[in-house]
């Protein structure tokens, strides 16, 4: 599957790609593109399929569809191997790079995601509705849980208007791959250097399904960022900024 992406910095930069969350598109990777830039680094952004400017295939998709569209893409653009950091659902799909192909990863960041994240009924009941009422009918519960009350309100709606962008069967799609996930029993043979970051105030991946995680791939770091809940990487730019560069620079 052909993703849609950006490719900011030095083009003999160290490639990191970014990933991003269910109902997002790779604006919400901003943030962090003029730190690690500027960092020397090489930054890759993309669409999942069916969201952002990527194709929409018929779902539904599981995150060895997912993960394949990475391994594509590092081979469209002729990279061996690369940093790999996703939020979310691109966590998800960077436990599954790990597992299935760790020779094409130079580390890993797993920012506010699980292993496994159920009830499944939820995501059957995620589906149904937005089948029947679209992507719009969600954004602002989604974009409740993306951040906190506190948070700027205008900013805020453009939060909205990306989850409402997002194609519906696209959404559906990925909302499949999560119904079915479980990766627990994978963890512990993921061999790349991973760090794993849980915000204080996420209700959607608490903290302790992040210190899960670390607990199970061998020797892999944990940490929490205070006052921010599920898009941490855009609540607390400077802190996940910070995070992620010190992961890449301990290579």
């Amino acid at each position: 599957m052909p993703v849609h992406y950006v490719v900011d910095g030095p083009e003999d930069g160290v490639p990191v790609v970014l990933s991003g969350s269910l109902g997002s598109a790779l604006a919400m990777w901003e943030p962090q593109v003029r730190p690690l830039t500027e960092a020397g680094y090489r930054v890759i952004r993309y669409d999942h399929r069916g969201h952002g400017g990527s194709p929409v295939p018929d779902g539904p998709y599981d995150l060895a569809d997912l993960g394949g569209d990475v391994l594509a893409l590092l081979d469209r653009l002729g990279v061996g191997k690369a940093h790999f950091a996703g939020l979310s659902l691109g966590g998800m799909t960077g436990m599954w790079l790990g597992a299935h192909a760790p020779e094409r990863l130079l580390s890993l960041v797993l920012c506010c995601t699980s292993a496994k994240l159920g009830p499944p009924e939820m995501w059957a009941d995620r589906i149904r509705a937005v089948r029947e009422g679209g992507t719009g009918s969600l954004a602002s519960a989604v974009v409740g849980r993306w951040v906190t009350p506190a948070f700027d309100a205008g900013r805020r709606a453009e939060l909205e208007e990306m989850v409402a962008s997002t194609s519906d069967e696209g959404y559906a799609g990925c909302c499949a791959a999560i119904e079915v996930m479980n990766l627990t029993g994978e963890l512990a043979q993921i061999p790349v250097p991973t760090l794993v970051i849980s915000t204080s105030e996420d209700a959607a991946t608490p903290p302790p399904h992040g210190k899960a995680i670390a607990e199970a791939i061998p020797g892999a770091r944990f940490a929490e960022v205070g006052g921010a809940a599920h898009l941490g990487n855009v609540e607390r730019p400077d802190e996940f900024s910070d995070l992620i560069l010190a992961r890449l620079a301990a290579r």
